[in-house]
Order: structure tokens, then C-alpha cells, then sequence
């Protein structure tokens, strides 16, 4: 009968979550490791907790009510947790679980001093540490306290701040057990919490020590500052000594109490070096058996340490994995692709077999590797530089890591092979004629390519399918590194950076080519916004239509569409729309993410705002705006060119620039949209792959494919072996986790985050500094939107988010300004900002933060920074 409720530590290791949560599972794997003293104790299980439960009718009525209130039901969370918690701390103690603890008391001591730790088995895990979610209490003694406490830390489970942290990752209330660790306690001369890695910038080779006299709880409430120890290669680096005036320590019967430090010991460091030194070998040695950095309680008893928990650091962004022990830097590619958000096993596989150069995967952002970029003076520059024109805060990040010692990659030797980048990743490409038939031949051969891919992929399934789209793979590589390409990119990126530069230096004019490209032609990205104005245009004067629209609740509106008056032809208008752009949608170059296509329902509010907002033929009126204002800004710059000296040569040198931005800057949209085409291709074929699967029964969903990495959804094809819900469930779990995690611009292979910084004293105090790349003042109310299908836009808003790819542009038509955390000049939203004349501000740090939904803000999109109004 113990056995099912009282495991010693003895019997418990890291396998056991289910049954002694994960506080006790690690507490049974530490005192495992050889030299890593654990003070002794046991767990009542979970077994334990569920039958507490099974005693307390009220208990299940008051989840069902608790698994529908959301995390914003601030008054509901608390008023229910309460009630929780009263219910199960009032339950008696059957008497034979009773006698189990009572026994396994006297197996450790009875009149011994016990901490009673909650250990909930979703705790101390590498994806939810719920660090100080659940009760803890020290220095009880005796069995009828400790029974109590028991009950309490049972109930602990339901604190406010346990409900609320469950809400926010997802994880549903019902499903979580709670454990309890009953451990002797150990009265210590000091005590602390060793960081196995740096908990702030992330570093795995720096090690961080917050050490205090007395018992570790007056560190974790905050009764005292601690003294700070930073230990790297063996050495303390860093030490801070703060004065300690108070310490906690136990009571004889029981409890704890504040006593006031004598002056002399106050001042006194609570370790010596040595000693901390000690304690970070001890750590890396628990480190290494957990495999992954680790925060860790510690006592310091008569000159040695006692370990009373470990557990993950969570809150690290993940390293790509390397096969060398090299130091490396790594580039974020979702900041340039301006999506940030975590992705699927598929989807980032998919990208990584599909780019032109190798990428690397961690917490599901992937990352190109610089470090060889960086090893000559020659083509460091030419990275800094492009990447910096692009989001100055890569270049301020991958600074920092040149210049910090303790950073700087063990970089090869100068004259290797630098590898590839995409373009502006170093030298310009050759020089190409301004010719608009270019493009139009460049489009041309994109839109052959898709077609030959759609018919050729059709009478593919099973193993030849994926050998099909290994080949279309490198047909995919090498449409995106076409040399004509890619120098009509650069020729456009070019222009605009001379133009803004020479302009600005000539006539004082600052980012004059965001007028000069107004609606440049073949900007695929501006098209698709101005063409759902065309669709509103279609729906408008249809009354039926219009009402129906408005109670669209799923995605198969459109067949109940065409069978209302003028509905044919509204279902046209969204048929026509989504056969050009139905492979798009937001975080696009995510495989797995529904498409428009898929889900059509997402467009419906967009044209509904349209048909109220808008007169008819808004799209092209909008457009021929900004083309006369273009051709007004090229007029007014070259007569004010001609009255300087050498005008007639800068005038001339200008007009060349002029025809040749607007020639080729609409292009740098097309490849991302021919990409896109592609991969929606790949996916619609993937997914009825998919759809054969489940029938054969390998799969026990269709989408747990994409929980799979495109190399093992190939080889469950070839041999038709089920997949394990095991994996699929892991997978998903560390996507969740994922998005709790935020992605740096800058990675080391030490684990070293760098979001980067602006070195600016032209910001007013008080303004949120970026990236100006959209000419133009304004000021409005902000609308802070995380979700696009959640926008809820009035004209003359100010849309700040996180970050925009094409899929948002249709909102861009009805938006007076942009804001957003990640981007730069020639990112996807910045492009089409500048193409509807909308002042924007991209790359302000925690923008959606900082600023408040609905506060009134102003937008300096010439100089690059965002007022809060008053």
C-alpha cells in the first residue's frame, strides 16, 4: 500500500514525472549522480493527489467552470482558484495514505525538520519550469504538521498565479497532478541559486551564483540583496559583494524567522572563490547529466554542498546544433523574412531544402551561419554593411560580437571560402540594362516554371512523389539564385540607396525615393492589395451578398454564395482573387500554415471593411495617385537639380536612377510571391499524402505530418511504418514552448542573444527609435494587432504590430501609418508602405508593448521614431 502513495528518492528518476511530478523526479535523478549530496526524503505520489480529488465532489464541477474562463477573467481566475483551493486544503487525510507518510516519516526521522515541496507534473520541465507557481514550506516538524502542509501544498496547485501561468501556455488545469517532495532540511551557513548559463544574455559558457547567509528563501522572496558571483573557464570574472543585513533562519519547533546580521559579518562574502568555483563544477556536472542548462538550489553545509533542486532554465533561446566545438555566429532569417513567429518540423525543413544557403534550426527559427563571412576584413565589411541597410540593429548585434572578448567567434583564417548569402550579402552583382522587358521576361520564365511543376506533379504519389520534389527542390534553388534576378533586385535596392543618398546630399531631400517609387509597376505585393478593393467593388452593390458575408462563420461559404442573388458573380470576383493569390497567408513561408485557399473565411472582414470604407474603383484612383505624385517628385527635383553647379550632369545622373528604381524596385516582391506559388504546390500534393496515410492508418491525423521534418515524412512513406504519437506529441509540444521563446537577431553558438541596439541621439526622450522606411508624418489612434484575422482597422488608424509579410498588405489600403518591431528597409512591409505612401517606422523594439492599444501616437517615417502622445 506505501508503494502507491510513498516513494523514497531512492526509487525515483527522471522518468517518474507522472508519478512524483517533476520537482520529485529530479530530486530521484540528482541523488543518482556520483558526488552530488541530495538531503534525503520521499514524494507522495500523484496517485495520492488524484485520490484527495476522488474525495471532493466540487472539485470537478468547479474545472468544468475554470476550463472556460480566459486568462483576462482576472476576477473568475481568482474567485475559482479560491474556491478550489478551500475545497481540497478541508478534505481529510484518508487514514491509511495518512499511516503511509506517518511511515515513511519514521523511516527518515520523525521529529526531524522537513521541507514540503509541491511537485506538479507539469514542473521543472524543459519547456514549463513553473518556477515559484506552487507552494513550498520549510522547517516543519513533526507528523501532523507535516500532513497539513501536504494538503496545502495539494491545493497549491490552484493559486491564482498556477491557473494563470497554465492559461498562458496552454495547458489544460485537468491534466496536471500535484506531487509533494518531503525532504529533510538542511540548516545551512549559506545558501543560493547557481545559473548554469548566464539567465540573461544566455551564455552556456558563463556561469551566474546569487549566494546569501542563511536559508535561500530570504534570496527567493527578496528579503536580501545577494552577493553575485560570474564564473567563466574555470575563473570568477565578475564579484559583488552586497552588505546583507538579515538572514533567514529555522526555529527549534519549527517555522523560520528574520535575525539581523552582526555589522561584520555583513559585509563578508556568504562564499569564497574557491568555493564558488567548486559549486560550478558541481553544476556543469549536473548539467551535463540532464543535458540542458540548469537553475539550481544549493546549501553550504559545514564546507560542503547540498543540492535541494534543479531544474531546466527555461526562458534560453536554443542553439543550433553544430558538429564541431568552433565558436559560430548566426543570422536570424525570420527577421529578414519578416516572420518571427516559431515553425513546424515541416515547414522549417521544407525552407532549409529549399534556400539557397544552408540554415540551421533552433526553437523553431532558423538561422543562417555568418562566421566565415566575418573572418576577412573584406567580407566582413561587405556583410555589415548589406545586412545594416537592411535592419541596422543585425549590424549593431553582429558589432557587439566582434568586439566583445568573450564573444567573438574563433574565426578562420582569411581567404577560406566566405560561403553564400543571399543577395546584398557581400559584392555587388554585375551591372544590368534598365529594361522593362526584363522583367516581363523574368516573370514570364517564373510563371512557365510553376506551370511545368503543376502539371508534371499531378500523376505523383508515394516514395516518387518525394523524389519528384527533391528534383523541384533544385529547380526551386534555381530560379532564386538566377543571376538576372538577382541583379534586377539589386539594381532596384541600388537605385534607392542612391537616389536617397545623393538627394539627401544634394538637396537636402532625406529618403526621397519613398515618393519617387509610388506605384511602381509590377509590384506583385501592391497589386494583390488594391485587387480585394476590386472585389469590394463586385460585392457592394449586391445586398444579399453583402448580408450574407456578414455571418460567414467557416470556410465553405462559397458554394452557399453562388446560389444568392448577383452571388455567381461575387463568387467569381473571390475565385479570380484566390487562383492569382490563395497561396498566401500570414507567416507564409511556413509551410504548414492555412492558406487563403484553405481558408477563405480570413478575407471576408477585409472586403466587408472595403465595400463600407471605400467608393468604387478605389483601387485604381489610389493608384494613379501615386503615380502623379511620383512623377510630381521627379519634376520637382530635377528642375531643382538643373539651378545647381554640374546640375545638368546630377540632373541626368538622377533620371537615369529614377527610370531605373521604377523599372526594377516592383520586382523585388515577385520572387518571394513565386516561392510562395511553389510551395503551395508542394504542400496540396504533400497533404494528399497525407490523406493516404491516415486511411492506411500510419497516421492517426493528417496534419500530425507536420510535426515531421520533410526527410522523415519521406521515410514513414518509403516504408509505411506508423508513425509514433509519441514524437508527434513531443513535437507538438515544443512548438507551444516555442512561442513563449522570443528569437534574437544575433546567435552564438555560446548561446549568446543579441537583439541589437541604436546608437541615435537624434530621438526626442521619450520616443521609441527604429528604422525609417517610409517618408512622411502622421498621427493617429494605434491599433496594436498580433492577430491579422483579429484587425479591427478604422481609416486613419495607426497599425503597430510585430511584424507584417505580404499577406497583411490588404489592410495596408485602409491604414494612415505602420509600425512594427521587426524589419528594415527592404523588407516585405517596409516595400509596400512606401508603395501606398503610408509613413512607417519598422524594427522599434517591444513596440506592441510600449505602446497601448488605442493611445494616440506619431509617426516620423522620414526620421525613423515613434512619439506617445499625451
Amino acid at each position: 500500500m506505501d508503494e502507491q502513495y510513498v516513494w523514497d528518492f531512492h526509487q525515483v528518476d527522471a522518468t517518474q514525472v507522472a508519478t512524483v511530478g517533476g520537482k520529485g523526479a529530479h530530486l530521484g535523478a540528482l541523488s543518482r549522480i556520483e558526488g552530488v549530496r541530495v538531503p534525503g526524503g520521499f514524494c507522495v505520489t500523484t496517485e495520492a493527489f488524484r485520490r484527495i480529488i476522488a474525495q471532493a465532489p466540487p472539485v470537478g464541477d468547479l474545472l468544468d467552470r475554470l476550463s472556460h474562463v480566459n486568462l483576462d477573467e482576472r476576477e473568475a481566475i481568482r474567485t475559482l482558484s479560491a474556491q478550489l483551493r478551500r475545497t481540497v486544503e478541508k478534505t481529510a487525510v484518508p487514514d491509511d495514505l495518512a499511516a503511509a507518510i506517518t511511515r515513511a516519516l519514521a523511516r527518515s526521522g520523525e521529529r526531524a525538520a522537513y521541507a514540503v515541496r509541491s511537485s506538479a507534473t507539469a514542473e521543472d520541465l524543459p519547456t514549463a519550469s513553473f518556477a515559484g507557481q506552487h507552494d513550498t514550506y520549510l522547517n516543519v516538524v513533526g507528523p501532523t504538521a507535516i500532513l497539513q502542509h501536504i494538503s496545502r501544498c495539494w491545493a497549491s496547485l490552484f493559486t491564482e498565479r498556477a491557473v494563470s501561468y497554465r492559461l498562458r501556455n496552454g495547458i489544460d488545469h485537468r491534466t496536471v497532478h500535484m506531487a509533494v517532495v518531503v525532504q529533510q532540511m538542511a540548516f545551512p551557513h549559506a545558501s543560493g541559486i547557481l545559473f548554469t548559463a548566464d539567465p540573461v544574455t544566455g551564455n552556456r559558457k558563463v556561469a551566474t551564483i546569487d549566494a546569501g547567509f542563511g536559508l535561500g528563501e530570504a534570496l527567493v522572496s527578496g528579503l536580501v540583496n545577494p552577493d553575485v558571483f560570474t564564473v567563466r573557464d574555470g575563473k570568477v570574472v565578475t564579484r559583488t559583494i552586497t552588505a546583507k543585513q538579515r538572514a533567514l533562519t529555522a526555529l527549534p519547533a519549527g517555522g523560520t524567522h528574520e535575525v539581523a546580521l552582526h555589522p561584520q559579518q555583513q559585509a563578508q562574502p556568504a562564499l569564497t572563490d574557491a568555493q564558488a568555483l567548486r559549486l560550478v563544477e558541481l553544476g556543469r556536472r549536473i548539467e551535463a547529466h540532464f543535458g540542458c542548462p540548469q537553475d539550481i538550489e544549493w546549501c553550504l553545509v559545514d564546507d560542503g554542498f547540498r543540492i535541494v533542486q534543479s531544474r531546466p532554465i527555461t526562458t534560453l533561446f536554443p542553439v543550433p546544433e553544430r558538429s564541431d566545438g568552433d565558436d559560430h555566429v548566426y543570422v536570424s532569417v525570420g527577421h529578414g523574412q519578416m516572420m518571427t513567429d516559431p515553425m513546424k518540423p515541416l515547414g522549417f525543413s521544407m525552407w532549409q531544402l529549399t534556400a539557397m544557403v544552408p540554415m540551421h534550426e533552433a526553437g523553431g527559427r532558423l538561422f543562417v551561419d555568418v562566421t566565415q563571412r566575418l573572418a576577412s576584413p573584406a567580407s566582413r565589411t561587405a556583410l555589415l554593411d548589406a545586412l545594416g541597410k537592411g535592419d541596422p540593429l543585425v549590424r549593431d548585434a553582429l558589432e557587439t560580437v566582434l568586439a566583445h572578448p568573450n564573444l567573438a567567434p574563433s574565426l578562420p583564417q582569411p581567404g577560406l571560402d566566405p560561403g553564400g548569402l543571399p543577395p546584398g550579402g557581400g559584392g555587388a552583382p554585375d551591372p544590368i540594362e534598365t529594361d522593362p522587358a526584363i522583367v516581363t521576361e523574368l516573370i514570364e520564365r517564373s510563371r512557365a516554371s510553376l506551370a511545368a511543376l503543376k502539371s508534371d506533379i499531378r500523376t505523383k504519389s508515394g516514395p516518387a512523389l518525394f523524389d519528384f520534389l527533391l528534383e523541384a527542390f533544385e529547380e526551386h534553388k534555381r530560379l532564386l539564385s538566377d543571376p538576372q534576378s538577382i541583379q534586377a533586385i539589386m539594381a532596384g535596392m541600388e537605385a534607392t540607396w542612391w537616389l536617397n543618398d545623393k538627394l539627401g546630399e544634394w538637396l537636402g531631400e532625406k529618403n526621397a525615393a519613398d515618393t519617387l517609387t509610388l506605384s511602381a509597376p509590377d509590384n506583385i505585393t501592391s497589386q494583390m492589395g488594391l485587387a480585394l478593393l476590386d472585389v469590394a467593388d463586385v460585392i457592394r452593390p449586391l445586398p444579399e451578398v453583402v448580408a450574407f458575408l456578414r455571418d460567414v462563420q467557416d470556410d465553405g461559404f462559397l458554394d452557399e454564395l453562388a446560389k444568392l442573388p448577383g452571388g455567381p458573380e461575387a463568387r467569381d470576383a473571390f475565385d479570380t482573387y484566390l487562383d492569382r493569390y490563395g497561396m498566401r497567408c500570414v507567416g507564409e513561408i511556413d509551410i504548414t500554415r492555412p492558406r487563403w485557399r484553405e481558408h477563405p473565411s480570413t478575407l471576408v472582414p477585409v472586403i466587408l471593411d472595403h465595400v463600407r470604407t471605400f467608393e468604387p474603383g478605389a483601387a485604381e484612383r489610389r493608384f494613379e495617385l501615386g503615380r502623379q505624385k511620383a512623377h510630381q517628385m521627379e519634376q520637382d527635383v530635377l528642375t531643382r537639380l538643373r539651378a545647381l553647379p554640374d546640375g545638368d550632369r546630377k540632373a541626368d545622373e538622377t533620371q537615369r536612377m529614377i527610370h531605373r528604381v521604377r523599372t526594377f524596385i516592383g520586382y523585388r516582391e515577385y520572387p518571394k510571391y513565386a516561392v510562395i506559388s511553389r510551395y503551395f504546390v508542394y504542400k496540396q500534393a504533400l497533404m494528399e499524402e497525407a490523406e493516404r496515410l491516415l486511411q492506411a492508418g500510419v497516421l492517426a491525423e493528417r496534419e500530425d505530418v507536420f510535426h515531421l521534418t520533410f526527410p522523415e515524412l519521406h521515410e514513414i512513406v518509403r516504408s509505411g511504418r506508423p508513425v509514433d504519437p509519441r514524437l508527434v506529441r513531443q513535437r507538438k509540444e515544443a512548438f507551444r514552448a516555442h512561442h513563449a521563446l522570443t528569437p534574437p537577431r544575433v546567435l552564438t553558438s555560446d548561446g549568446e542573444a543579441l537583439t541589437g541596439s541604436y546608437r541615435r541621439d537624434d530621438v526626442p526622450a521619450g520616443a521609441l527609435a527604429g528604422v525609417a522606411v517610409s517618408a512622411g508624418t502622421v498621427e493617429g489612434r494605434a491599433r496594436v494587432v498580433l492577430d491579422m484575422a483579429e484587425a479591427d482597422l478604422e481609416a486613419g488608424d495607426i497599425l503597430v504590430t510585430a511584424f507584417t509579410d505580404p499577406s497583411w498588405s490588404p489592410l495596408f489600403v485602409r491604414i494612415a501609418g505602420l509600425v512594427t518591431e521587426v524589419g528594415g528597409l527592404m523588407t516585405h512591409g517596409a516595400v509596400i508602405a512606401r508603395e501606398y505612401g503610408l509613413p512607417a517606422v519598422v524594427g522599434v523594439e517591444r513596440a506592441t508593448s510600449l505602446i497601448r492599444d488605442g493611445q494616440r501616437i506619431r509617426v516620423h517615417g522620414t526620421d525613423g521614431y515613434v512619439e506617445i502622445l499625451p
